[in-house]
């Protein structure tokens, strides 16, 4: 046994363990790079071979405040010396609570709120979901083509994106519905004809508990959604009785220039559920809303064993401290200005790029071929050229043929300035 160990640890390449993944993980958990990271600081990261990489994604939109924050490391390691679990429903700590208290005098909510934390993304969904259940009575839930909710059932159920993520594992959980995102490629109108028709042909408006969005699409391809679509959803449901759930998964802890996206629109959601940058890279998720509405589900009807770790309530309150002494919204909107309009130059110049866009920080560029149809060939090949030269892009969109930029609110100015060096040096070489 210890010869076999031997063996194994006798090639430190990322060739080796690249193999040693292929043969001890399933494919199913698909993985971009065939390196593997070893240490990380702020926007740069090196891998085990020792090259360095600046990080345009962020653990996908999850490290705002960068790679191993002091602040929030400070927290992690104080939170390491006191305890690390005894399940918050069994018994509390009172950092879980001070943390619900700061969540709540800061979400886009009308009225009192309460917060209640969870692991993932895909839980505050699945959660979120059950507190709009049990709070209206009713089951039917309305959702958005190319969104994207989570890979947990119903959370994927509620996704607008068969591959890879719905394929083979339905069937789906009953009475979801979906219609047309409107945003720059689907029109409000389009959008208000199907919703009727769902009313009309699958289920009465009186049977609906919830809709729920994406204030930007992330996966679906960082499509901000119009806000004329926002004060018609608000409407809508309060016509009929449907709570409006924001997921601010992605978009949430100043990565659009505001801490919550769903500031920029004029209407407030009754939930909203947050996860990725709440807590520095560490498994928080969280669902707040109208504090009525939050006591829908009855004691133990919400929970998990994990929800609300107590290092990951540390490092939030870090997060949070972060934001507000780095004034990191603010950071967010110029730094997202700047890369706009540097993508714009090039836009100027260069038909493949179909369209610019995004809100804050969260900024993507659409690519297509001559023809003016979706090339998801050359926006790989955009990202594969990129990460030789050390700059790590994601790719999204139904199509596949958008980059999305996600890098820490934090960079520095200079790395910053090399990524776009990067990139411009990339797409030359790409669109030549």
């Amino acid at each position: 046994m210890n010869d076999l160990k031997t063996d194994h640890m006798s090639e430190h390449t990322n060739a080796a363990w690249h193999a040693r993944r292929q043969a001890a993980t399933p494919r199913g958990v698909g993985v971009m790079g065939d390196f593997f990271i070893e240490r990380a600081k702020n926007a740069e990261f090196w891998d085990i071979e020792g090259r360095r990489f600046i990080d345009f994604a962020g653990g996908i939109a999850v490290l705002n405040t960068g790679h191993v924050h002091p602040k929030v490391q400070a927290a992690i390691a104080a939170q390491l010396q006191r305890f690390t679990h005894s399940c918050y429903q069994v018994v509390p700590y009172t950092e879980y609570v001070a943390l619900a208290e700061r969540i709540n005098a800061i979400v886009p909510i009308d009225g009192p709120a309460k917060t209640a934390f969870f692991s993932t993304g895909a839980e505050a969904i699945e959660n979120a979901i059950k507190i709009a259940r049990s709070s209206t009575g009713r089951s039917g839930v309305i959702a958005f083509g190319a969104a994207f909710h989570g890979r947990s059932l119903f959370a994927v159920a509620l996704t607008g994106k068969v591959q890879p993520y719905k394929a083979g594992f339905g069937p789906f959980p009953p009475e979801i519905y979906h219609v047309p995102f409107p945003c720059h490629c689907s029109s409000l109108e389009d959008t208000k004809k199907a919703m009727e028709h769902v009313f009309k042909c699958d289920i009465e408006p009186s049977r609906v508990a919830a809709i729920v969005f994406e204030p930007v699409q992330g996966e679906g391809g960082f499509n901000p959604i119009q806000k004329e679509a926002v004060l018609w959803l608000r409407q809508l449901c309060d016509q009929h009785g449907i709570l409006l759930i924001a997921d601010e998964v992605q978009t949430g802890f100043a990565r659009t220039g505001k801490m919550f996206a769903m500031e920029h629109y004029g209407a407030k959601p009754d939930l909203i559920t947050m996860a990725k940058s709440m807590a520095g890279g560490t498994t928080l998720s969280a669902v707040s809303g109208k504090a009525a509405i939050m006591d829908g589900p009855a004691p133990g009807g919400l929970g998990g064993t994990y929800a609300g770790n107590p290092l990951a309530i540390a490092a939030s309150h870090a997060v949070l401290d972060v934001m507000a002494e780095e004034k990191l919204p603010e950071r967010a909107q110029i730094l997202g200005d700047r890369l706009v309009a540097h993508l714009k130059a090039h836009q100027a110049k260069q038909p493949r790029i179909a369209d610019v866009r995004g809100l804050g920080a969260m900024v993507a560029a659409e690519f297509v071929d001559a023809a003016g149809a979706p090339d998801a060939d050359l926006t790989k090949r955009i990202q594969a050229a990129a990460l030789k030269r050390g700059l790590l892009l994601l790719t999204c969109g139904v199509y596949g043929n958008v980059i999305r930029f996600l890098f820490p609110l934090t960079i520095e100015d200079s790395v910053f300035a090399e990524a776009l060096g990067v990139l411009d040096a990339t797409m030359a070489d790409a669109l030549a």
